[in-house]
Order: structure tokens, then C-alpha cells, then sequence
């Protein structure tokens, strides 16, 4: 019986962890490599290198056991994102979105829930995504201005603007958070709530053509009193706050800090490559004997395997369910952004007019990489919550 197999009688095997890399490494080298220069130089969803995933059984990565899924936390989640993130950095997001909104989906589904979204998800059929941003709130992604307003016993209405939304156009469904409209509802009244493509009133924007992570499709999309069926609602109404810290917030930012984990990891073996291959015509010396370049290197590897080592820790901790974890995912992936960032740019400059030339792989890690400070939640923030956490004040203030 193959791995991620149900046998007759209806019992599951789940992948373990090791088998789970070792095919996300497969599918790395196989489809999601050569595929990466294309959907950078055209801005294209990477749709060859998803539908793998989901065909391989990975689409319930993080869908719990009990679902189908293959249970793994925000660990494990981290690992598969840097290990698509070394060979394509929008592929890593696009599947790490896709796993964020089925943490989202699975924390508390509903019987129904799980028949139409869980079961096909973790059956490859069924790609969803996170629809937070708006263009009025910028990076206090948690406080929607988006309305959700009961208009029957069956059916709530949404509307509003929502930006950045990866996997936007693609994606089966999409995790919208609101605002309650109702003018009963208690002030800050935050919901999540599940809407499906294609449902009337959903109206895309023009298609991503960003500088960096270029493969997306991160779209605008306007939702103009599109109706919900009650039942999509997740959680209970005003379950966003409760949702975006101990769901969103620790799997976004893990697949987040294992994505430009893996830029840095791929920038650190082209500069190790470079100097190793590169010698000198008139003595034969290779640029690897040079002490001031060992030297250099020998930081680089520093900067990046304590900020992995950070990352991994983080990742464990939430999932052990450690009451201190969310400084340390937080600190994750802002440390990350600093390292993915400064990685590739002293890679840069070790591999000196190599790096610059035409076709240089390493300018689509340097555009990718400065997406890193700018995603929310922004680096700047996160060392705010950081800092409030430690102080004991309230994150949001």
C-alpha cells in the first residue's frame, strides 16, 4: 500500500515527516526547478508545480489527522516552504497560503465544513488561501473593514475591498475576514468566513505584476454584497482575534519565515558554488583558498543556520503548545527577513560581476527576498509585538 492511502476499509496512513520532505525534495527538483525562471519572467501562477503537490497527497499538510490529513503543525509546514523556497519562492508562498487557510479551516470545522472543504483538500481537489489585507488598513491585517451583515436565516451578505490576496483567481475558496455590520454587534466584531470562487459579486482586479515574488497572484478583489451561506461561517461571530494568534499569525509567519529560509539557503550554495568553481587563469588558485573570502563565508553560514535554528525552535514550541511561543514566531520570521535580505546581498557581492550578469539567478532572490520586510505582519511590527509580549502589555494597543 503507497504512502497517504486509505486500504479498504477506510483506515488512513498517513506520511510521516521524513517521507513528507522527501517528496516535496522530489517535486522540488523535478517540476518546481524548472519551472522558476518562467514564472518569474512572466508573472505566472504556478500552476504546474501546485497541482504536483496536491496530486503527491500534500494538500492536507496541515489538515489534522482525524480530517484525513497529514497532521503536521507549523514545523513541518516551515520545512516544505524552505524547501520549495530554494528553487522558487512563489511557489513556496502560493503552497504555504494554501496550507495557512486549511490550518484556518480545520481549527474548528463544522461536520459540513469538513465534507466540502476538508475532504476535497486533503484529496488534492480543493485549493484555498487567506483574504485578510485591505488597502484602508495596510498592515493591521487583523482589523477588516470588510462588512459581514446577517440578511437572513440562511445567509450572511460581505462586502468589501480586499488587496494582496496570493493564490488570488486560483484558489477554490478564500478565508475573508470581517467586520460585523450589524449595528446591534459589539464594537470590534471580527469574523472569519469562507467564501467560494466564482460566487456573485466577487470581482477580481488586474493580474499581479509585482518586482518580486512575482508568481502569486497576488490580486485585489472586490466583494460587492456577495451572499454566504450561515454555515461558512468559521468559528463562532468576533472569532477573528482568536483565529489570527493562534492560527494565522504562527502558520503564516512559519510558511513566511521558511520561504525566504530557503532564498537565503539557495544564495548561500550559489556563493559557496561560485567560489569553489572560480580560479584565477594566470596562478590556478581557486577563490575558496582566499582567507578574507573563507572568512566571509564562514559568517554567512552563521547568519543563516542560527536564524534556521531560531525558526525551527519557534515552529516547535508553538506546536507543543508552549504559552511563550508567539515571541519566538514573531522574532522568527523578522530575523528571517533580516537574513534572507542581507544574505543575498553579500552573495552579491562575493560573486562580483558574476552576480550582476544577465540571467544571474540571484535577481530574482534579491527582488523575492525584499518582499520579506514588507508582507504582513511588517518586520517593524513584529518587533513591536515582540517587545509588548516580553513587557507584558497587550499586542494590540
Amino acid at each position: 500500500m503507497s504512502e497517504n492511502q486509505s486500504d479498504p476499509g477506510g483506515r488512513y496512513y498517513p506520511m510521516d515527516l521524513d517521507a513528507i520532505l522527501g517528496r516535496v525534495r522530489e517535486i522540488a527538483g523535478d517540476i518546481v526547478e524548472p519551472m522558476a525562471e518562467q514564472t518569474d519572467r512572466d508573472a505566472r501562477w504556478p500552476e504546474e508545480s501546485i497541482r504536483a503537490l496536491q496530486q503527491a497527497g500534500l494538500g492536507g499538510l496541515t489538515v489534522p489527522a482525524e480530517f484525513g490529513g497529514l497532521g503536521q503543525g507549523s514545523f513541518g509546514l516551515t520545512q516544505v516552504c524552505e524547501i520549495l523556497g530554494q528553487e522558487c519562492a512563489s511557489t513556496a508562498m502560493c503552497f504555504g497560503m494554501h496550507s495557512v487557510g486549511a490550518a484556518v479551516l480545520s481549527a474548528k470545522a463544522t461536520p459540513d465544513q469538513y465534507e466540502r472543504y476538508l475532504k476535497p483538500i486533503v484529496e488534492g481537489r480543493h485549493l484555498t488561501t487567506l483574504s485578510l489585507s485591505e488597502a484602508g488598513t495596510g498592515s493591521h491585517f487583523y482589523i477588516p473593514e470588510t462588512r459581514l451583515e446577517a440578511v437572513s436565516a440562511e445567509h450572511y451578505q460581505v462586502t468589501g475591498h480586499k488587496t494582496f490576496v496570493t493564490n488570488g483567481g486560483y484558489a477554490d475558496s478564500y478565508v475573508v475576514s470581517t467586520v460585523a455590520a450589524d449595528p446591534g454587534a459589539p464594537l470590534g466584531q471580527f469574523s472569519c468566513i469562507v467564501v467560494e470562487q466564482d460566487a456573485e459579486g466577487m470581482h477580481w482586479g488586474g493580474p499581479w505584476n509585482g518586482l518580486g515574488m512575482r508568481g502569486n497572484s497576488s490580486r485585489a478583489l472586490e466583494l460587492e454584497k456577495v451572499l454566504v451561506p450561515r454555515s461558512n461561517l468559521l468559528g463562532d461571530e468576533g472569532d477573528q482575534i482568536w483565529y489570527v494568534f493562534q492560527v494565522v499569525a504562527p502558520y503564516f509567519l512559519m510558511a513566511m519565515a521558511g520561504t525566504y529560509l530557503g532564498i537565503a539557503s539557495a544564495a548561500l550554495e550559489e556563493a559557496r558554488n561560485h567560489l569553489i568553481r572560480r580560479h584565477y587563469t594566470g596562478t590556478g588558485s581557486s577563490l575558496s583558498q582566499l582567507p578574507v573570502l573563507q572568512h566571509r563565508l564562514g559568517c554567512l553560514w552563521g547568519m543563516l543556520e542560527r536564524t534556521r535554528r531560531l525558526g525551527y525552535h519557534a515552529a516547535i514550541a508553538y506546536d507543543s503548545g508552549d504559552p511563550d511561543a508567539l515571541p519566538a514566531v514573531f522574532t522568527a520570521k523578522a530575523e528571517v527577513a533580516d537574513c534572507a535580505v542581507n544574505m543575498v546581498n553579500e552573495v552579491m557581492t562575493l560573486t562580483g560581476g558574476a552576480g550582476y550578469r544577465d540571467g544571474s539567478t540571484l535577481h530574482k532572490w534579491l527582488r523575492d527576498a525584499r518582499a520579506a520586510h514588507v508582507m504582513a505582519p511588517t518586520t517593524d511590527m513584529l518587533r513591536i509585538w515582540t517587545g509588548r509580549a516580553l513587557l507584558g502589555q497587550p499586542i494590540l494597543s
